[in-house]
């Protein structure tokens, strides 16, 4: 692994969409990072102690539990609590080690109730299942490693057939009409972009700046799910032929997500221009790669 960052980079979950786009992307920069496999039953506490033991990384990346966190529509609750538990240890072992470690959070912190843009100095107040636990693990990460950063992420889509973007596009296959909600608003980020960010910022950290704290990141501008979902639906159409003709209004109220999805789900992102120099893309040029790598292994 040669590397044009002088850190070591241990990189947990290099085999999700996110790891992946995170791999790839390095690569172009010559920046490598080790991604061990997970064992069999996943990250837990005994073999993460390992790892560090074996690895010893400045920096590491946990994208260990991306897919539950990010894309998987259901979530049970006995995942959270492992997941909650194995992170307590990880973030002894970064400040024990001295490990700087850059954690992926998310929108679903916050409870969705106010129509403006949350930034990173608004109050968590966490919905679901989910949303609660990944403000659990924020906490952890806060008071346990003094060396952390926190990025909070918009809507992300990637190519994972299980995934937001996948479940959306085999609806689109099977139905007619497919149904969102106009009122329901957010940042649809797409996985190129959020390893971008994450190598911008492991570039600065490289400088030995200080910059540890929480960080807001989604796509520009915000939209709708309607309308993001008539966007990819227009845009999927060019590659392959669709059953759906349409997406349909509905009301955020009457959606099945409703209790557990925030309904104002917008992230101000200056924190991270003014602090990593980090500028938001448009959502809208990143979806003809993302929906042609998907068709590709759909």
């Amino acid at each position: 692994m040669h590397n044009r960052l002088k850190m070591r980079l241990v990189l947990l979950g290099g085999g999700n969409a996110l790891g992946q786009a995170l791999i790839r992307l390095g690569a172009e920069e010559d920046i490598g990072f080790l991604a061990p496999r997970p064992p069999e039953q996943g990250w837990d506490s005994a073999s993460l102690t390992q790892l560090i033991d074996d690895t010893r990384p400045d920096v590491l990346v946990n994208l260990a539990y991306y897919d539950d966190w990010f894309q998987a529509e259901h979530l049970a609750e006995s995942r959270c609590v492992a997941q909650e538990r194995a992170i307590e240890r990880l973030t002894e072992l970064c400040k024990h080690h001295a490990i700087t470690l850059l954690q992926p959070s998310s929108y679903r912190v916050f409870d969705g109730m106010r129509a403006t843009a949350y930034s990173e100095k608004d109050e968590a107040r966490p919905l679901g299942l989910r949303g609660q636990s990944l403000w659990r693990i924020e906490q952890c990460v806060r008071a346990t490693c003094p060396r952390h950063v926190l990025l909070r992420f918009g809507w992300l889509l990637d190519d994972s057939p299980q995934g937001r973007l996948g479940r959306f596009l085999k609806r689109a296959a099977s139905d007619a009409t497919l149904w969102l909600a106009d009122d329901r608003r957010g940042n649809p980020t797409p996985v190129d972009d959020a390893a971008r960010v994450i190598l911008a910022v492991l570039k600065q950290l490289d400088c030995q700046a200080p910059l540890w704290g929480t960080y807001h990141y989604g796509g520009i501008e915000a939209t709708s799910s309607l309308v993001l979902g008539q966007t990819l639906l227009g845009e999927a159409r060019q590659l392959r032929a669709l059953k759906a003709e349409d997406v349909q209004a509905q009301a955020h109220a009457a959606r099945p997500d409703a209790g557990e999805e925030p309904q104002h789900a917008v992230l101000a992102c200056k924190k991270i221009l003014n602090t990593f120099g980090i500028k938001p893309r448009a959502w809208r040029a990143g979806l003809p790669a993302l929906l042609d790598r998907y068709f590709r292994h759909d």
